[in-house]
């Protein structure tokens, strides 16, 4: 048994590592300084997603961040997938371990972004069911209160529900490590985004779509 716990940290770390590498790579802040010279860290409200990017002008520069935060979770759980088949918890950490390094970027001083795109990418790796479901209630909540931090906040409290519904067509409950991975990054999207909690609260919090006054 000790021979084999050796062997098995070693791979764990590894995949932490790769994972964290890969999702450290801050597309937002590459693009936007390739493409317009600018630092979307000194934009809006500072952070390096694609929302904010958006605010440079530029919607085809924020889809392709969108679109690259959401791969590097992605990615970084199905090489881990593909390298060590059978094994979720593998995966999972991987995939864990990026969302981690787009939070928390070796890069940019351990600053990085919020975590949406890269938790949505993730979700739909793990287990494509689940991200749809989560998408969905993120695409409802949004139409229905025209704020995407509150429906990002209610689409992370609703996916590792979703992980345990007995729904077997869709493929549901889930594999027990991609409902403690959906259950811990839903944590830390909240904790991310406890500014705008408050403002949410106070009544403060822009809206979808509407205009600077």
């Amino acid at each position: 048994m000790q021979d084999l716990i050796g062997p098995a940290l070693g791979t764990l770390a590894l995949a932490a590592v790769g994972g964290y590498l890969l999702g450290s790579i801050p597309f937002g802040v590459i693009l936007t300084r390739l493409v317009t010279g600018e630092d979307v860290r000194s934009i809006g409200s500072g952070n390096i997603g694609a929302t904010n990017v958006l605010r440079t002008g530029r919607k085809d520069l924020a889809f392709a961040t969108l679109i690259l935060d959401a791969g590097k979770g992605a990615a970084a759980f199905l090489i881990a997938q593909t390298l060590f088949p059978g094994v979720p918890a593998i995966a999972a950490v991987a995939g864990g371990a990026a969302f981690l390094g787009h939070l928390f970027p070796v890069w940019l001083g351990f600053k990085g972004g919020k975590g949406v795109a890269t938790f949505f990418g993730l979700l739909l790796a793990a287990a494509w069911p689940l991200g749809l479901l989560a998408g969905a209630t993120w695409l409802t909540v949004a139409a229905l209160f025209r704020m995407s931090s509150l429906a990002a906040l209610v689409a992370a409290v609703a996916a590792p529900v979703y992980a345990v519904l007995p729904v077997e067509a869709l493929g549901l409950p889930t594999a027990r490590p991609v409902f403690v991975l959906a259950l811990v990054t839903a944590a830390l999207i909240w904790l991310r985004h406890h500014e705008n909690i408050g403002r949410i609260l106070k009544g403060a919090e822009p809206r979808i779509g509407a205009k600077k006054g």
